[in-house]
Order: C-alpha cells, then sequence, then structure tokens
C-alpha cells in the first residue's frame, strides 16, 4: 500500500489592495515564483500547471527570490525571517535562517555572485539590512529611509550599487560593499513602491504612487529622466521589470494598465489594457526571457501578448482564498474537478492538464461550504450567502433563475436521483426538488451539521451535534422521520454514502469514523481511528471498498471496509494547512484541496 504526489494545481498570489506584489523569476527563465499564505509557489513558465509549494514558513510568507546562481531561494516572512534553502533537492533542504529584523520583510535582492543579500521591509529600529548568505555578517547599512522600505536592489555589475525606496516618499542609493548611504533621491511625492537595476548596471529605475518612473545613472545615481514625460500612469506604479538587454522595461499600475516602454525615447512602445474592474488594478509584473508576466488584484496571472495588447495570450486562475469544497466529474471522456472557496469563487480543472477556468456571471458572495454534482450536471453548491445554487457544468455559466434563497445557512448539499437535493442549514433540514423547496423541517430539538441522501433517494440522512445519525424516509415530497437515531461517538462533522448505497460513513468531532451497512439496519460495520484532531470530510473511492478522511491534524488516512487496520496514512498532504476537501477521480486517485488554496493529485496503491 503506498501512495504519490501526481500532481500539484497552485493557489495564485495572495493580493491585497494597494500593496505591490513581487515577484521571482529563475535566472534560466524557466520558473516563476510568488507567495500565498504559508507557502512559495515555484512555477513552470511555459506550463503554469507544473508547479512545487514550499512550506517551511511557520508565519505568512511575503517575499521571495532566486540567487543568480538559481541554485538557493531566499524568502521573508511577516516576523522578519529570511530562509535560505535549496532550489535543485524535491525535499527544498534549509541552508540559513536569519533574523535581519523584527517585522514584515517587503523585498529581497542578490549580488550577482550569490553571496550577499539585501532584505527591507517594515522593522522596528531599522528598515533593512545587508549581509553574507553563508554567515548572516553584515556588509554595511542601511539608512536614510525615515519609514518602511518597500523595495530594494543591487546593481549586477561591479562596482556594486544598493537602492531603496521607501514609504517617506524618497529613493537612497548606497555604495559598496561594505554598503554606505551615499545620497537621497527626492523626485516623488508619494510613496515609492518598485526600485530596479537594468540587467546591464548601466540604469536604475524608481517607480512610485504618484505615478512617476524616474531613470537613473546606475553607477553615480545621477538623474537621466522620465518616462511618459509628464506622468507615466494615471494610477501609482506598484512594479517595474526590465527586458533581458536593458533597452525597454514593463510597468505595472493601479490604473489596469501595464506599459512596455522604450528606455531610450522614454516613450510607450505599447499598453496593455487589463480590464475596467477593480479587480483589473495591476501590483506587479515580470520580465522573463520571453515572457511579459502581470499579476491582478484577482491574484490572476497575465501573460501579456505584445501583438495583441487588448488580450492577454493566456491568463493563469485559480484560488487565492482558502478552498472550503471539492467534488469531481467525468463529462464527455475528461474528468473535470470544481473547487469552492472562501471568498465564493468557484474554479473547475482539468484533472489531466490543469487547465483550468472559473464560471461566467455572477455567482455566490461568500463562502462555498459545499458542492455536489447532480444526475443532470449540474454543480449544486451551498454558500454562506444563504443560497442553494444550480449551475450548469456543460455552460459553465450561472443563472440568476437557477438559484434558491434558504431562510438561514445552509452548511451541506446532497443529491441523489429524480432531482432531489437534501439542504442542511442551521436548526434546518430542506428537501429540495427540481431546484425548489418542497419540503422544511425545522424545531428539530438537535443541530443538523451534516446530511447525505441514499443513491436511491429513498433515505436521507442527517447528522447532529448531539452526537446521532437521524434517518428520514423520503415520501415524494416529505420527510418523515424513521424512529432510532444511530449512536456516533461525538458530533457529527461530514457524512457520505458509498457509491453503491451499501454503506454510510460518519465522521465526527472525536475524530472517530463509523461506518454503518445499511442493508442490515444501520449497524455498525467498523470503527476507525487513526486522526489526532477533528475529522471534517470524508470520501468514498468508486470502488465501494475505500474511503478517504481528512482531518484537523492536516493528516489523510485511506481506509479499508472489510478491514479497519489496513490503512495509508497520507501525512503532510498540505503541510501547515488542514485538508478542507477530498474526491475520488478513480479507485487509484485521490483529490485534496486545503486552506493553502491549492489542489493536489494523489495515486494510491492498495
Amino acid at each position: 500500500m503506498s501512495y504519490e504526489l501526481k500532481h500539484v494545481f497552485a493557489s495564485l498570489p495572495q493580493m491585497e489592495r494597494g500593496v505591490a506584489k513581487v515577484l521571482g523569476g529563475d535566472p534560466k527563465g524557466n520558473n516563476f515564483l510568488y507567495t500565498n499564505g504559508k507557502s512559495v509557489i515555484i512555477r513552470n513558465i511555459d506550463n503554469p500547471a507544473i508547479a512545487d509549494i514550499y512550506t517551511e514558513h511557520p508565519h505568512q510568507v511575503t517575499v521571495a527570490k532566486y540567487a543568480p546562481s538559481g541554485f538557493y531561494i531566499a524568502s521573508g516572512d511577516i516576523s522578519g525571517k529570511i530562509r535560505i534553502w535549496d532550489t535543485t533537492q524535491k525535499e527544498h533542504l534549509l541552508k540559513y535562517e536569519y533574523q535581519p529584523f523584527g517585522g514584515k520583510i517587503k523585498d529581497i535582492a542578490w549580488t550577482e555572485d550569490s553571496k550577499r543579500i539585501a532584505v527591507v521591509g517594515e522593522g522596528r529600529e531599522k528598515f533593512g539590512a545587508v549581509f553574507l548568505w553563508d554567515t548572516g555578517s553584515s556588509v554595511g547599512e542601511i539608512t536614510g529611509p525615515s519609514k518602511v522600505i518597500n523595495s530594494v536592489d543591487l546593481k549586477q555589475t561591479r562596482p556594486y550599487r544598493l537602492i531603496t525606496g521607501s514609504d517617506d516618499n524618497t529613493a537612497t542609493f548606497f555604495e559598496g560593499p561594505p554598503f554606505k548611504f551615499k545620497f537621497t533621491l527626492a523626485g516623488h511625492s508619494r510613496f515609492v513602491n518598485c526600485v530596479r537595476f537594468s540587467p546591464d548596471g548601466n540604469q536604475f529605475a524608481t517607480a512610485g504612487a504618484d505615478g512617476q518612473i524616474f531613470l537613473y545613472d546606475g553607477k553615480t545615481g545621477d538623474k537621466i529622466g522620465s518616462l511618459g514625460g509628464e506622468k507615466a500612469h494615471d494610477g501609482g506604479v506598484y512594479a517595474v521589470s526590465w527586458s533581458p538587454d536593458s533597452s525597454r522595461l514593463i510597468s505595472a499600475s493601479g490604473d489596469k494598465t501595464v506599459k512596455l516602454w522604450d528606455v531610450g525615447a522614454g516613450t510607450a512602445v505599447t499598453t496593455f489594457n487589463m480590464g475596467a474592474d477593480v479587480m483589473d488594478q495591476q501590483l506587479g509584473c515580470l520580465w522573463q526571457k520571453d515572457h511579459l508576466l502581470s499579476i491582478s488584484l484577482s491574484g490572476y496571472i497575465n501573460y501579456l501578448d505584445k501583438n495583441n495588447p487588448d488580450r492577454p495570450l493566456r491568463t493563469v486562475k485559480g484560488h487565492s482564498k482558502s478552498i472550503q469544497s471539492l467534488t469531481v466529474h467525468k463529462n464527455e471522456g475528461r474528468t473535470y474537478i470544481y473547487s469552492g472557496s472562501h471568498d465564493g469563487h468557484i474554479n473547475y480543472w482539468d484533472a489531466e492538464t490543469g487547465e483550468n477556468d472559473d464560471f461566467l456571471g455572477k455567482g455566490h458572495s461568500n463562502q462555498v461550504s459545499k458542492m455536489v454534482v447532480d444526475e443532470a450536471d449540474q454543480l449544486v453548491t451551498c454558500s454562506m450567502d444563504d443560497t442553494v445554487r444550480y449551475t450548469n457544468i456543460n455552460k459553465k455559466e450561472y443563472s440568476a433563475s437557477d438559484l434558491v434563497k434558504m431562510d438561514v445557512q445552509p452548511k451541506c448539499v446532497s443529491a441523489a436521483s429524480g432531482g432531489l437535493t437534501l439542504a442542511v442549514c442551521i436548526e434546518q433540514v430542506v428537501l429540495l426538488k427540481d431546484k425548489k423547496k418542497v419540503f422544511t423541517l425545522d424545531k428539530l430539538g438537535y443541530e443538523p451539521e451534516a446530511g447525505a441522501i441514499h443513491p436511491g433517494g429513498s433515505t436521507a440522512a442527517v447528522g447532529g451535534a448531539d452526537g446521532k445519525v437521524h434517518l428520514y424516509s423520503i415520501q415524494g415530497n416529505t420527510l418523515k422521520e424513521e424512529g432510532e437515531a444511530l449512536e456516533v461517538s461525538g458530533p457529527v462533522t461530514d457524512m457520505a454514502y458509498s457509491n453503491d448505497g451499501a454503506y454510510l460513513a460518519v465522521t465526527d468531532e472525536r475524530k472517530v469514523v463509523t461506518v454503518f451497512t445499511v442493508a442490515d439496519g444501520y449497524s455498525v460495520k467498523s470503527n476507525f481511528y487513526g486522526h489526532h484532531a477533528k475529522i471534517v470530510t470524508v470520501a468514498w473511492s468508486p470502488d465501494n471498498e475505500h474511503f478517504a478522511s481528512g482531518g484537523m491534524d492536516m493528516m489523510v488516512y485511506i481506509w479499508t471496509v472489510s478491514d479497519s487496520d489496513r490503512r495509508i496514512k497520507l501525512p503532510d498532504t498540505h503541510r501547515l494547512h488542514h485538508v478542507s476537501g477530498l474526491a475520488w477521480i478513480d479507485e487509484h486517485t485521490l483529490v485534496t484541496a486545503s486552506h493553502d488554496a491549492s489542489v493536489k493529485q494523489w495515486t494510491v496503491k492498495f
């Protein structure tokens, strides 16, 4: 019995309005990287469905950059920790860890020999440090700025120079090593968001919240000029990135455009219009070999097309907030994975290629708590916005009419043949038929937590906070209590019938999975123990002989019904985050989703 990781469908960058996002690129031009939560995400630039996730930071990571050698990555978090780790091994072994100052790290830069590192951010006594990568000993002082430093860069040719951009509206120029303050550049009227040297070291650019981009001599720090005359952009400029030949650069702005500049002429060659919505503000960019990338406030990663500036070559979508629900569905021979997140966003993924998109139109406005596909190829979802939605997965578009408003917040949905849906809500159980409410049970005497309809459509099981499973027979359009409730170890957290309807698996807060045999009057078949914390989700394999459970202990177990001692343990499926959703593509492929906003596929052998 074994398992291995088959695919990682990574999260998008975590974005914040008005805050620049730093993108890193590897020196060979194959990968780019960014951060989300406690994760550093490395993606292949030609095929972004190929991804790797580094999750060793105990705090939220804010920035990560490759060493010019390509062998190491330095990543910094909100506590002020810098971790330098290996990129060549799958394990990403930690090489060094430093704490240059206490507070959020906002940017990192390496010298071209990969020996010195500069870091800046929101320190208490100081806002930056520059040190040797292997000993941590200082190679100069970053003094001058009086407020948070947002950006830093090091000239990639000798003699070395260092520049910073700060919230005090200035850029600061240093000579070294050891790096010493030389002078302050006070051209900007608002925060300086980004400073970057050209690859040949001859110039550097500073970009500010005032919409200005200034150019300076890389060696002396003398001002050369500005881009775009009066103003480069109508909104704040959050990021700039140079072309490999140092003749051009791209800039990303809150005015929802990215501009490509001819640096010598000081004029914009191309303006990429990224949309009209607030979420289309551009907060980061990267020029990596032939690829021009920008990041929208939505977290979407845009591959810009110089020949068609109004339409990106591709847009990488996904989740930037924690995933709360998951299901899979086969359609015309292909399997699709559907995932719903904390912000109401639903994404669908081609299980083989990782190609993904979201539905068109306006969907849920709050957390998508549970999802299931019914026999009519509709994705049935329930959300904290107090609705149950039916979305045709072939049309891939939300419909305003296929929305059922609930009296109270739904927690769980289950579907069965005959157009039936069971919605378990706060203090209510609702039966729906053909997208309409037909029966509501309230005054239950217990708090319902989870529910499942038998595949045959004859019985509805509802698990309560009272540690019991209440069975109801579905008679026409009504639910009728069956009598005795089934006892489990603690408050029910999730439940599911096997696909053939033979078994009912129930998970609870006391870390136990109880499986009942349906045909035998719901007698207990077995109890399954192993989790160290509350179990939150359960899913049956198509073979009806195995099922998976995921818990707050970040573990996934795959159990064998006939032998409760035969199990596969997947530790750290989503390291430092608990698993929030499970689904099976086939009897040897399990899909997991988590609060780290990523989806993973695992190959399992029994």
